[in-house]
């Protein structure tokens, strides 16, 4: 039995940028549109993959990655609030004043952008991930360059990314079925396990370790083996 990271779709193509339309500061001279993408659930670390490797087939976790809309003038920072877009809905992310009804997360962290979700990774209680693209030519289509990574925690009581709730990035005191796919803690079973170290070789697990568990290879995630203990 062996475990694999959920794969990820293959990052849209860059469109070639002219020359003309090199970036400026002199307003008409670039025509873009600036988008952010929310990563329902955090996929890019907490998901998982198992694949039967007699038969190929493969069941996937709920992970999904969804458009979204425009984003503010400024780039983010840390600090910032934002919230779902009115105009665009609750699938699009925009700014907001931390005290405005519409504000339901706090940025804990920026980050670089990356068109490999495995490699970013984002501080403990991250609730979601909100990917920020530019695409050159202002249309609406989805996708673009990824240019900055907002790591999220609500500003309600609800906090998915917490050790040990079931969601979020793949953290030490999180729990994991025997695909390897995060569960909540509160619901772990004799076949599932907790986290207690994501690490590179199987030896590096600590001791307590009972189901080292090797995913397949992916580019840019930290750690090849969760370290599968008790629950």
């Amino acid at each position: 039995m062996a475990w694999q990271n959920n794969p990820q779709p293959p990052p849209p193509p860059v469109p070639p940028q002219q020359p003309a339309a090199a970036p400026s500061r002199a307003k008409g001279c670039l025509s873009s549109l600036v988008s952010l993408g929310v990563v329902i659930a955090l996929g890019f670390g907490a998901s998982q993959l198992f694949k039967d490797d007699d038969t190929g087939t493969s069941s996937s976790s709920t992970g999904a990655t969804d458009s979204a809309g425009d984003q503010k003038s400024r780039s983010w920072e840390k600090g910032d609030c934002g919230g779902p877009d009115p105009e665009k809905g609750s699938d699009s992310y925009t700014m907001f004043d931390c005290d405005e009804s519409g504000a339901t997360f706090k940025a804990l962290e920026i980050m670089d952008g990356s068109i490999m979700p495995e490699s970013i990774q984002c501080p403990a209680g991250t609730d979601l991930i909100i990917e920020v693209s530019i695409s050159y030519g202002g249309s609406d289509a989805a996708g673009g360059i990824p240019t900055e990574t907002v790591c999220g925690r609500n500003l309600s009581d609800d906090h998915p990314g917490d050790a040990g709730a079931g969601g979020g990035q793949l953290v030490e005191g999180d729990c994991v079925d025997n695909q390897a796919q995060e569960i909540a803690c509160s619901g772990a079973g004799g076949t599932d396990y907790k986290v207690l170290g994501l690490v590179k070789k199987k030896g590096e697990c600590p001791a307590g370790t009972i189901e080292p568990m090797e995913l397949m290879f992916a580019i840019g995630r930290p750690y090849d083996v969760i370290c599968g203990g008790k629950a």
